[in-house]
C-alpha cells in the first residue's frame, strides 16, 4: 500500500527548511539526518515517533526475556541450549531496535519529501525470530 502526504499544511508552517532562518532554527542533528523536504503535518510526526516507541518497547521485552532466560535456569532444557536461546532473543530485540531507529528515520524522510513509505521490514524479522525461537524450546525440551 502506497501512501502519499500532501503539501496541503505548507501553507501552516512555511515554506519548508530549504534555506533561510527557518534552516538555522532547527538542530544539527535534524539538518544533518533530515537535510530536505518540508517539515511534515505534525500528527504525522508524532504518529512516526508513537510507532519508533512500540518497536522500542518490543525490543525492550525482548532483552529482558533474554536475560530472565540466561538468569534463571530451566531444569528441562540444557544450560548450552539455554544460553543459546537467551543470546538469539537478546539480538533480536538489538535488531529490533536498529530496525526501528532507521525505520523512523526512513519514515520520516518519505513524508519530509512526498516519497511513498517504506515497506516495514521489522515484522518478517520478528516473525522469523518468533519461529525460530519456538523450534529451538521445542527442539531443547525433547531432547
Amino acid at each position: 500500500m502506497n501512501v502519499r502526504l500532501t503539501d496541503s499544511h505548507a501553507k501552516d508552517v512555511g515554506t519548508g527548511h530549504g534555506a533561510g532562518a527557518d534552516d538555522a532554527r532547527r538542530s544539527w542533528l535534524a539538518r544533518t539526518l533530515l537535510p530536505e523536504g518540508t517539515e511534515p503535518d505534525p500528527r504525522f510526526t508524532l504518529a512516526n515517533e508513537r510507532t519508533f516507541l512500540a518497536w522500542t518497547r518490543t525490543s525492550l521485552a525482548f532483552l529482558a526475556g533474554g536475560i530472565a532466560l540466561e538468569a534463571f535456569p530451566l531444569p528441562e532444557v540444557s544450560a548450552t541450549a539455554q544460553s543459546v536461546i537467551a543470546v538469539l532473543v537478546i539480538a533480536v530485540g538489538l535488531l529490533i531496535s536498529l530496525g526501528a531507529a532507521l525505520r523512523w528515520l526512513k519514515v520520516e524522510r518519505a513524508m519530509r519529501t512526498g516519497e511513498p513509505l517504506p515497506v516495514p521490514a521489522i515484522v518478517p524479522l520478528l516473525s522469523l525470530a518468533a519461529v525460530c525461537a519456538c523450534g529451538l524450546t521445542i527442539w531443547s525440551l525433547l531432547s
